[in-house]
């Protein structure tokens, strides 16, 4: 749904959870696997299929997952983005980007993130603070939505 359609179904009285505006949009989790993410090249002997399958398994029905090709902050591969949820936008939360995501108890540490309300509703877990990165605002705002 566009954001017109759903500023339309706001202004019409949607069902949904947002007061009215539409139905709630859940934490997205972004995995970057396009030029060096996800690469055997750049990141020899990590399972990068294997990881992201996983990671899509451990948020589940929580959140969602996607990959797309190239989020263009390659000096951080392997780069996800953890995107608040409609409910953790409200509360203030923002994009947050973790870089050098290439071990699995980071991939568990981002879904156990997602299933405690993602930004704006929870603290990152373990160790992820120490992976967010800064991206210019170019990079940030040609996110795919």
């Amino acid at each position: 749904m566009s954001r017109r359609e759903r500023d339309r179904v706001g202004k019409q009285g949607g069902t949904g959870k947002q007061g009215g505006r539409g139905p709630a949009s859940p934490v997205t989790v972004t995995v970057c696997r396009g030029c060096c993410c996800g690469t055997q090249e750049k990141h020899p002997g990590v399972d990068h299929t294997g990881q992201y399958e996983r990671l899509r398994a451990a948020v589940g029905d929580a959140g969602r997952v996607r990959a797309v090709k190239c989020l263009d902050t390659c000096a951080h591969s392997n780069v996800v983005v953890v995107g608040p949820s409609s409910e953790g936008r409200a509360a203030g939360g923002r994009p947050v980007w973790l870089g050098w995501v290439l071990a699995d108890d980071m991939i568990e540490e981002i879904a156990e993130w997602v299933h405690s309300g993602g930004p704006g509703l929870a603290d990152p877990p373990g160790m992820l603070d120490l992976q967010q990165i800064s991206v210019s605002r170019r990079v940030g705002e040609g996110l795919p939505g």
